[in-house]
Parts: structure tokens; C-alpha cells; sequence
């Protein structure tokens, strides 16, 4: 990763597409689960199937939610996961 990427996901959000220079959209990814909707999160590590169904967590304290910013003109996304994007 260079050093501009780097201060970028570290600093602030995207606002222009790096494909086009459209304005970037922040938006977020759905989980749909059975009973509810909730954030996707991001966790370090290969999906790993759990003995009881689903995936197996390594540690709650290490997931991260995900934002989405999606281009308004060419459709682009990125993904970024950070604290502050926790539901309020």
C-alpha cells in the first residue's frame, strides 16, 4: 500500500472516485440474518466454518464495521473498516 492509500484510509473518507472523480456516496453492507439486519464486520483472517454452523469468531473485541462508498456516476465501491463506523 503507498503512502497516499495509507493516509487516506487512515485520515478520512473517500469523497471523489478514484475511477472516474464522480462523488463518492457513504452507505453501508447489509447482513441479513435470520430475525434481522445487521452490519457486516471485518475480521483479521480466512473464513474458518464453525462445529455448530456458520463461521467461528476469533474475538469479538477485533471485528470492525464496514462502511461502503459507492460512486454516484460510475458504480464504484470501496470498503473501509473502522470503529467509528460502529451503528450509533
Amino acid at each position: 500500500m503507498n503512502a497516499c492509500r495509507r493516509e487516506l484510509a487512515m485520515d478520512h473518507v473517500p469523497s471523489v472516485c478514484p475511477k472516474c472523480q464522480g462523488d463518492m456516496a457513504q452507505g453501508h453492507a447489509l447482513d441479513n440474518t435470520y430475525g434481522g439486519v445487521l452490519l457486516s464486520l471485518w475480521q483479521l483472517g480466512p473464513a474458518k466454518k464453525s462445529f455448530w454452523g456458520g463461521l467461528k469468531i476469533s474475538s469479538r473485541a477485533a471485528l470492525l464495521p464496514i462502511a461502503a462508498f459507492r460512486c454516484q456516476t460510475c458504480g464504484y465501491v470501496e470498503f473501509y473498516a473502522r470503529e467509528e463506523f460502529a451503528p450509533t
